[in-house]
């Protein structure tokens, strides 16, 4: 693959994105494809697989020109004076929007659209951003891989973590990555159901788990506390809007792609856009069965994401193309 590397700006940081080709490509037949991850994560389980291809080797095999946006707080992005304790409007608003921006206006398919893939909670800034911009939002189709918008119910687990929107703002965590890094390994060997509600070990390939970890990033605090309101009122209110409401104005295509046991992303909230968008082109793709069953993290780095996740999403975007 080709890799260049673009720095847009957003109040006050330089945002880390890639755009990743194949060397000698034919472009022009499709739109580029905009990945975003999520919540305290980088692009990292976009560009590695433990055991296979990563799901931007499969999208450029396929003939994409794929993009990936580490916003601020993600990846290499760095502070040009801005700062990262932030929330959705900044997230999804204002980097979302530069990324998008760049990339239309630097894509060399000649698209005048993106075909936008948002990951777990990037998903969500994408159905934000899409809340505030029902006309000049410039995307083509929208894929949400275990994406939140409403939540009607949430793991136990979940809901301590975020029980306080005043605690989790007054809370400022670091060192994450070092600590997964620590815990991982000793967990998915001493007691793997602990991690059942992120992933299914049976199914993933946990020999390189200190490349896995390097996905992790620190949590943001302002972040935490909307999350935190955001699951106890169970819609989403970004900069005044209710963005769940306001995507009845979206005509666009979409695919959720929902994982039969996630503990993260419980089915019934990575579904709930589905019910919410406008558009008369609306797909789920459920992944796992009672045999090989999926949470969070198998839909990008489980040894059946390659059939089970990244064909069927090729297939739909070439088809939206």
């Amino acid at each position: 693959m080709k890799i260049d590397r673009h720095w847009p700006r957003s109040s006050g940081f330089a945002l880390d994105l890639r755009r990743y080709v194949a060397q000698g490509g034919h472009l022009r037949q499709r739109r580029p494809v905009l990945l975003v991850p999520g919540y305290c994560m980088n692009t990292t389980p976009l560009t590695f697989h433990p055991s296979g291809p990563s799901l931007i080797e499969f999208l450029v095999a396929r003939g994409f020109e794929v993009w990936t946006s580490n916003l601020r707080g993600q990846g290499e992005s760095r502070s040009e004076g801005g700062t990262r304790d932030v929330g959705f409007r900044v997230l999804a608003l204002e980097d979302l929007a530069s990324a998008l921006r760049h990339v239309r206006e630097h894509t060399e398919t000649g698209a005048d659209r993106v075909d936008v893939v948002g990951c777990s909670l990037g998903g969500t800034y994408v159905f934000a951003y899409l809340a505030h911009h029902p006309e000049d939002h410039g995307i083509g189709s929208v894929v949400g891989i275990g994406a939140p918008l409403s939540w009607s119910s949430a793991h136990p687990l979940m809901r301590f973590a975020f029980g306080s929107p005043a605690l989790t703002r007054r809370l400022h965590i670091s060192g994450t990555r070092r600590a997964a890094s620590l815990v991982l390994p000793f967990i998915a060997k001493r007691a793997p159901r602990l991690l059942s509600m992120y992933m299914n070990t049976s199914i993933v390939d946990l020999s390189r788990a200190d490349e896995l970890v390097k996905t992790v990033e620190d949590p943001i605090a302002k972040l935490n506390s909307e999350i935190a309101r955001w699951v106890e009122s169970g819609d989403l209110f970004v900069a005044g809007i209710n963005v769940t409401k306001a995507l009845g104005r979206i005509d666009r295509p979409l695919l959720c792609v929902v994982a039969n046991r996630d503990g993260i992303v419980p089915p019934q909230a990575a579904r709930s856009a589905l019910d919410a968008f406008g558009s008369a082109e609306r797909h789920e793709l459920a992944v796992g069965d009672d045999q090989t069953w999926f949470a969070h993290a198998d839909l990008f780095i489980s040894r059946h994401a390659e059939t089970r996740v990244f064909a069927p999403l090729a297939d739909w975007l070439l088809a939206q193309s």
